[in-house]
């Protein structure tokens, strides 16, 4: 006799897991504004102690806490008021504001401005208009922030942070030993120029941006030692001509524009770049068939809120752009987490 298939039992437990994940993402990021983990780091302290470096009352510190455990952001040896508290492996090396690879800069601008924009996402859904700073000033992200040079280092710091993973994967995996030249647009603090001079001392490197950045990419190119080799550009990129170079890349800068702003990038990369030179875009790109880039999906969601028209984009629809400017080969690596570079080539 033929056994039917045991039926799947159906729980309601997934998705109370996304419905009620701010919990745990406002619990992790106000850990991140308190200094939690860089107070923890390199030690390990009982509740009291940790709650009163960070000012938390009593009533909240072993939920905070034991809750962080529980997400394995912290450790804890022992238990009860006997328990001492220690970062995880994790926490030490990406929550610690002294550690080179630090990407809470990223989380605290996240807690500070986008959690409650992201309150706004249905308004943001039915009305295709942006949620932020725009709807009370009617000044854009970029207006508010270039405007303001201490607001425009924390915000380039935050996005170093969340790039570093992905600028080193590509000096490390694409083949950069048939170019001399490379020229980073919006390239902020000259952070994938440094990787790249770093690990390939046959390229030489511009970081392109708009002019109040240049003084910010030019401490921390003297401070990797490559000033011989980098050059920090000023300029916009739509008002411009982009630098010519061999390579042409842009990290985590056309998401930010809607499609005609788009194609008017990629056609200025191809009119900069000679012939057999490469465009390279860092994105988290979204799977072809949209199914599985969960990170992409959300991303894509949060230029929803923050510029309206903007949006993130597959392999695929980058290869068809390029493929109508006059880019002839294409090619896709995966880089760290969900982000990839693709590239297209003249």
């Amino acid at each position: 006799m033929k056994m039917k298939p045991a039926e799947k039992t159906l729980t309601p437990d997934g998705i109370l897991q996304v419905g009620f994940g701010f919990f745990s993402s406002r619990a992790l990021l106000a850990a991140v504004q308190l200094g939690l983990f860089s107070e923890l780091s390199g030690d390990s302290l009982s509740g009291d102690e940790l709650g009163q470096r960070v000012g938390l009352t009593h009533r909240s510190r072993t939920d905070l806490f034991d809750g962080l455990v529980a997400l394995g952001f912290l450790q804890r040896e022992g238990d009860g008021e006997s328990g001492l508290y220690s970062n995880s492996a994790e926490a030490e090396l990406f929550l610690v504001r002294s550690s080179p690879h630090y990407i809470g800069g990223i989380l605290e601008m996240a807690a500070a401005r986008l959690y409650p924009f992201w309150s706004d996402l249905d308004k943001a859904l039915k009305t295709g208009k942006p949620q932020n700073e725009v709807k009370n000033t009617g000044k854009s992200i970029f207006e508010e922030l270039y405007a303001d040079p201490e607001k425009l280092e924390l915000f380039l710091e935050g996005m170093r942070g969340i790039s570093a993973g992905s600028f080193a994967a590509l000096a490390e995996k694409f083949d950069f030993s048939q170019y001399e030249t490379l020229c980073d647009i919006g390239g902020a603090t000259g952070q994938l120029c440094i990787s790249v001079a770093s690990n390939h001392p046959n390229i030489r490197c511009r970081s392109f941006d708009l002019p109040p950045v240049k003084p910010i990419s030019q401490k921390y190119i003297d401070d990797s030692g490559l000033s011989d080799r980098i050059e920090p550009v000023d300029g916009n990129f739509f008002e411009d001509e982009l630098p010519k170079a061999d390579v042409i890349t842009m990290g985590m800068i056309l998401h930010d524009w809607n499609l005609e702003n788009k194609k008017i990038l990629i056609k200025k990369a191809y009119d900069a770049l000679p012939t057999r030179g490469a465009f390279i875009v860092i994105e988290n790109l979204i799977d072809d068939a949209r199914r599985e880039n969960v990170f992409g999906f959300m991303m894509s969601l949060n230029m929803l809120v923050e510029f309206g028209d903007a949006f993130d984009f597959s392999a695929a629809d980058f290869e068809g752009w390029c493929r109508e400017i006059g880019f002839q080969k294409f090619d896709k690596i995966h880089l760290a987490g969900p982000c990839s570079a693709a590239i297209a080539y003249k």
